[in-house]
């Protein structure tokens, strides 16, 4: 413990300290996919290539038989789970910073708390600093989670179209994030995470007990989404917070996101009891 919060040396210090991320300044000149044409390209890229490929092996191959993948799905979980926790910690570390480094400010001045923070950044936020820097490595890592929508294609699953066009909307959401400077990313950026972490680092433990694990998780993650949507309801539209919430733009957009993987989640657990994707038994957040 005193090596993850201690001086210079320790995880602490790369991971919120560090001026690369105490300076981190969301822009769309200088860092990799920043721009609006560069999202639109890949969404529409990433779409048609998808809908081709399963059109393509639909037509060639009648039978439901999957593509052979080998150890690529399992090493892409366990590389999504690694990713997932660094990005977990990053952000705890950076939120944890940023409420003890700005928590003298609120006192007499202002009747922000922590949790209201976290729920609702004040209008005129910029994306910057400690906590945008781990949402802009979040948004990088949604295109790696795409590629789960690419062997959901492969493998021949049901409802392959549905997930890539989830992966789609959350490359789109954590973009309009980082744009709009949207209130309650860092909470949904921890949930999710988490999630991820638990869910994909489950996949060594085997066909029967990761399928639970990841429901476990995704009902967890649609749950804290539920009770954190409700919050930012309130302290918005509910006059809780004095001009409003930042971003609420983005958060209309993520809340319809949400409702779309909540179909999604009920559409395979509901009628079938499995969500599957890239075969081998394991199921997919």
């Amino acid at each position: 413990m005193a090596a993850l919060v201690g001086g210079g040396g320790s995880a602490a210090y790369w991971l919120a300290e560090h001026p690369a991320i105490v300076g981190f300044r969301w822009s769309p000149t200088g860092l990799w996919f920043s721009t609006w044409p560069f999202l639109l390209a890949f969404l529409a890229s990433y779409v048609s290539l998808s809908l081709s490929l399963d059109a393509l092996l639909r037509l060639r191959r009648r039978r439901r038989d999957p593509l052979p993948l080998g150890p690529l799905p399992s090493a892409h979980a366990l590389l999504t789970a690694a990713v997932s926790s660094l990005i977990f910690t990053g952000t705890l570390l950076s939120a944890a910073a940023e409420i003890r480094d700005t928590r003298w400010s609120w006192r007499g001045r202002s009747p922000s708390t922590p949790l209201r923070w976290l729920l609702c950044f004040p209008p005129g936020t910029r994306s910057s600093g400690r906590v945008f820097f781990w949402s802009y490595a979040y948004y990088l890592s949604r295109y790696l989670h795409a590629a789960r929508g690419l062997f959901a294609v492969l493998r021949r699953r049901r409802g392959a179209a549905a997930r890539v066009f989830a992966h789609a909307a959350s490359v789109a959401m954590a973009f309009l994030w980082l744009e709009f400077s949207q209130s309650f990313q860092v909470l949904a950026i921890l949930a999710s995470t988490l999630a991820h972490a638990v869910a994909f680092g489950s996949r060594p433990m085997g066909a029967a007990a990761a399928p639970r694990v990841a429901l476990a998780c995704q009902v967890a993650l649609l749950g804290c989404n539920l009770v954190c949507h409700a919050g930012v309801v309130w302290m918005h539209f509910g006059g809780a917070v004095a001009g409003g919430c930042s971003g609420i733009g983005a958060w209309v957009f993520n809340t319809v996101l949400n409702a779309a993987l909540l179909w999604v989640f009920l559409h395979c657990y509901g009628k079938r009891g499995v969500c599957d994707d890239d075969g081998g038994g394991n199921k997919e957040l």
